[in-house]
């Protein structure tokens, strides 16, 4: 699953206040940040049967009574910095744990720690609807190019409450499904499982929805809920078919806190 880089985003959090000591002039808005914090449950690698907690991490920022822009709770971390005629583009960064065979209870090679920069564009084909494509390449671990698309209806008050609901394709190239769902000869030889070469294409297709409600002017709740079901080559592996799952779901809540503003 997708996962917020978190050091980055505090990194965020501290650029602006830096520049606010420096002297921003008087006429701006006073500046809100929204930080959500709490775990969530989601398998523990791709295509792992058994689920792990992890970090839900998600940062806003909103300046005067503006409300804050919606994101969807299981996009990976990043920012618009461009808006080229309604469609807003920006970085977006991952990052997947590493893999042993002591987390899938297969003997399969491992995959180290995966870090990915990449980036999005997305925009509002109505007013509710906001569609998203975004791909990020590891530099580390996985070594591989994925990406996701996907589209969601919100619903919202304000910053008083917000639904959203949409589905979700992630796509990635074979050298990622090699990583992750592939069978190598020493794999079989250890495990008794068939070699499996898989190439790019489709990972997974599935269904996200989040939840946000402002319980007091700093306090809120935040909660999301994602199924995926993996297809293609990901989904023909003998690792899934036999000791993982081709079913993905994850589930997060978390609390969050609203600095600045009056």
């Amino acid at each position: 699953m997708l996962y917020r880089f978190v050091p980055l985003a505090l990194i965020a959090i501290a650029l602006p206040a830096a520049a606010q000591e420096q002297g921003e002039e008087p006429t701006r808005e006073p500046l809100r940040t929204r930080i959500y914090l709490g775990p969530q449950l989601s398998p523990k690698t791709p295509g792992a049967r058994e689920l792990s907690f992890g970090p839900f991490f998600d940062i806003s920022r909103a300046r005067g009574d503006d409300p804050f822009e919606f994101e969807a709770p299981d996009e990976s971390f990043g920012f618009p910095v461009v808006d080229a005629g309604g469609v807003e583009f920006g970085p977006a960064l991952g990052f997947r744990g590493k893999r042993k065979a002591a987390d899938i209870g297969v003997p399969l090679h491992e995959v180290g720690f995966s870090f990915e920069i990449g980036g999005f564009a997305q925009t509002y084909l109505a007013k509710n609807i906001r569609v998203r494509a975004e791909a990020r390449q590891a530099v580390s671990g996985h070594d591989g190019l994925v990406g996701e698309v996907s589209a969601d209806y919100v619903a919202r008050d304000g910053d008083k409450w917000l639904v959203s609901i949409g589905p979700r394709v992630t796509l990635a190239d074979g050298r990622y499904h090699r990583a992750w769902y592939g069978i190598t000869a020493a794999d079989s030889a250890a495990s008794g499982l068939a070699q499996f070469r898989p190439d790019g294409g489709i990972e997974g297709v599935g269904l996200a929805a989040g939840y946000l409600r402002q319980l007091s002017k700093r306090i809120g709740l935040s909660a999301y809920a994602r199924y995926d079901h993996l297809v293609g080559d990901a989904g023909r592996s003998p690792y899934v078919r036999t000791a993982g799952s081709r079913s993905q779901p994850s589930v997060g809540l978390a609390l969050s806190y609203t600095f600045g503003g009056e």
